[in-house]
């Protein structure tokens, strides 16, 4: 999982957000640092604080992604329009080495993750040697071969 966020009091909204994933939907294994990142998409707006956590959970994807919404809407996560600003954004990135295709509802791997620096960065960190299931390379790999000219920076 990547949890975002670039507005409020990002620092306790990311523990609040992994408080209640431990607590709804299962064991959180590892946890990367937090990076401090610019704004992708809209870069008019204020920068974002990323952190990658590796989850155990006896949900299927579909449940997480739901329980994830939950908790974004508990927090008080609005969507008002595509990559704006967020109290809170929590996206599954991989499930396992399991492929899922839902169209917009839900789509694991996350079918961006290989361009996005602010991904790719915590997610190195904590599972370096994780294959993608569908590109059939590490994250490592994959960081090594991004173009994303993107600020991440640990904090």
């Amino acid at each position: 999982m990547l949890l975002g966020s670039n507005l409020g009091d990002r620092e306790q909204l990311i523990e609040d957000a992994i408080k209640q994933i431990a607590n709804e939907i299962g064991e959180v294994l590892i946890r990367s640092s937090v990076y401090e990142t610019e704004a992708w998409g809209n870069e008019d707006q204020p920068s974002f604080l990323n952190i990658a956590l590796g989850v155990e959970t006896k949900f299927t994807p579909t449940e997480v992604l739901n329980k994830a919404l939950g908790i974004e809407l508990e927090l008080g996560r609005v969507r008002h329009e595509k990559w704006g600003s967020r109290l809170i954004d929590i996206d599954l990135i991989f499930y396992d080495d399991i492929v899922v295709d839902m169209g917009a509802e839900l789509q694991i791997p996350h079918p961006q993750m290989q361009y996005r620096k602010f991904v790719l960065e915590p997610l190195a960190e904590i599972a370096p040697d994780y294959v993608h299931p569908v590109l059939k390379m590490t994250v490592s790999e994959v960081l090594e071969r991004l173009r994303d000219n993107l600020s991440v920076s640990k904090i």
